[in-house]
């Protein structure tokens, strides 16, 4: 996926040489910035199709708040460059914005894995042209707007939480395995990583149910996978 423009925010210069390096060398346009606030100014100026941003930077802002206010105004997709890897970690990242996590220190192989699966997300557009809304008890996924409300309240979603929640709707009320979820949503290469699904399915909660320590839309299957329950369709 050549002729990419891509933004790296890190005060590492050695780091920054290195990705620059790999993702030249690959046929992707670089740029970078070791500061939070001409990230910002870039971003807009610029409009790269891919950033990377580091959690700890030099200056007021950090990665947490540059992805914050990226999102502003701004749907480019964000990797976020960190040593730290606790679910608690994962959801503040996500709550900014961020679409997936690069831990420190990495390789080659995968980084370019990781930029590419998150460039191809990017680019997907879920949902059929034959389908207009789902409806499940109090939740409704409109699926041509994109739009997802709970009992009219509209609910902001990144474009991967709301392919998690299309996955699920697709076979609602039926178990939908880790596996399967995985690929679906982040690619193959993802298939293993059940802490970043159990985040991600953590903050959907968050974000969807009335009690999210008693979750009665998506349950878990114990040691399965996940399934969205409609309680009118269930016989």
């Amino acid at each position: 996926m050549g002729e990419t423009c891509i933004l790296v925010v890190d005060d590492e210069p050695k780091l920054v040489r290195l990705v620059r390096e790999v993702l030249t060398a690959t046929g992707h346009t670089v740029l970078s910035t070791g500061k939070g606030e001409t990230a910002i100014k870039m971003v807009a100026i610029e409009q790269p199709d891919l950033i990377l941003l580091d959690i700890v930077l030099a200056g007021k802002m950090d990665g947490y708040e540059v992805a914050r206010r990226v999102r502003e105004f701004s749907d480019v997709p964000i990797i976020m460059l960190t040593a730290k890897t606790r679910e608690a970690d994962l959801l503040q990242g996500f709550d900014a914005g961020a679409d997936d996590y690069l831990t420190k220190p990495f390789s080659s192989k995968e980084l370019l894995v990781r930029l590419d699966a998150v460039l191809r997300r990017a680019k997907r557009d879920v949902g059929e042209a034959g389908d207009a809304e789902i409806l499940c008890g109090r939740l409704c996924m409109d699926l041509a707007r994109r739009r997802v409300t709970v009992e009219g309240r509209d609910v902001h979603l990144s474009k991967t939480e709301y392919n998690l929640l299309y996955e699920l709707a697709k076979q609602r009320n039926q178990v939908v395995m880790h596996e399967q979820l995985l690929s679906a949503v982040w690619g193959s290469e993802y298939r293993d990583d059940l802490e970043y699904l159990r985040a991600y399915i953590r903050y959907l909660r968050r974000k969807l149910e009335e009690d999210p320590s008693q979750p009665a839309i998506i349950i878990t299957c114990q040691g399965v996978g996940y399934m969205l329950v409609c309680p009118e369709e269930v016989e």
